[in-house]
Parts: C-alpha cells; structure tokens; sequence
C-alpha cells in the first residue's frame, strides 16, 4: 500500500526549494537542508538520485549547487515520488498475491486502482504550481484542483 515516507516529503520540498531559489545561480544542498530544516543524510541522497533520473542538474565548483534540469512547469510531483518511491525499494504490497479469492478478487483491485489514481494525481501536479505557492501561499489554488478531480 502507498505510504508517504519522509524522503519523498522532503524530495519534494527540495525541488520546490531549488524551482524557487535557484533561478539566478545553483543552490547548495546547505541551503536546503538549513532553510527547509532537512537532515543532511537525507538530502543529499535524495539530490544526488533527481541528478540521475534527470530532474536536478548538479553544478560543480566552490558556487554549485544543484538547479532544475528542466523547467519546474515539466517536472511532476509524480515524478519525484515514483522516482524515491523506487530509491526506497518499497515493497509493492498492491503488487503481491493476498492468497485468497477475495483478496485477490475484491480488496486487491481497490487498493490497485487507489494507488493508480493516486499517481495519476500527483503527475497532474507540476512543481511550477508548489513553487508559485511557496512564493505566494494565500493563492494556494493547486489543493483545490487537486480535491476538486476526486
């Protein structure tokens, strides 16, 4: 079953931090961590794993940092999650045989179909929104959408 863990939490708030802050010059993973209070040990695999899938670019030297590797409007919130729901190598509950008709028949599909729209969801999500959010919290219109599709 899906489970929100603390990683993607704060995988999120790292490419919204970065979409935010990061237009002028790269930002560090210090920044983040200090600003957005996010344990290091986290981040920085975290960041290092959106570097390899393509959503973050690194940038080396004593200014680096880290920047979106394509424009905030193309990354999904989806995305990042799917991308550390598998860094995490979580257990696909939904996945697995329950060993029973019913479960197999009745329960199983339910969870299945919650998981999919949940995922559908959040790719609807882009991090452009969350930033504009970030930058104006009182327009917050994204949560609206969101529950609005239910």
């Amino acid at each position: 079953m899906f489970k929100f863990s603390k990683k993607m939490i704060y995988a999120v708030e790292a490419v919204v931090y970065v979409a935010v802050h990061g237009k002028q010059a790269p930002v560090q993973s210090r920044a983040i961590t200090h600003l957005q209070n996010i344990p290091e040990r986290y981040l920085e695999q975290v960041l290092q794993r959106l570097v390899r899938v393509g959503i973050l670019k690194g940038v080396r030297g004593p200014r680096g940092g880290y920047r979106l590797s394509r424009s905030a409007e193309r990354i999904s919130v989806g995305e990042i999650v799917a991308v550390i729901r598998n860094m995490e190598g979580a257990e696909d509950v939904i996945a697995e045989d329950s060993g029973s008709d019913i479960g197999q028949k009745v329960v199983l599909p339910i969870f299945r179909a919650l998981d999919t729209e949940l995922m559908e969801r959040l790719d609807r999500v882009s991090v452009a929104e969350l930033a504009q959010n970030a930058v104006l919290p009182e327009s917050a219109p994204i949560m609206a959408r969101v529950m609005e599709s239910a």
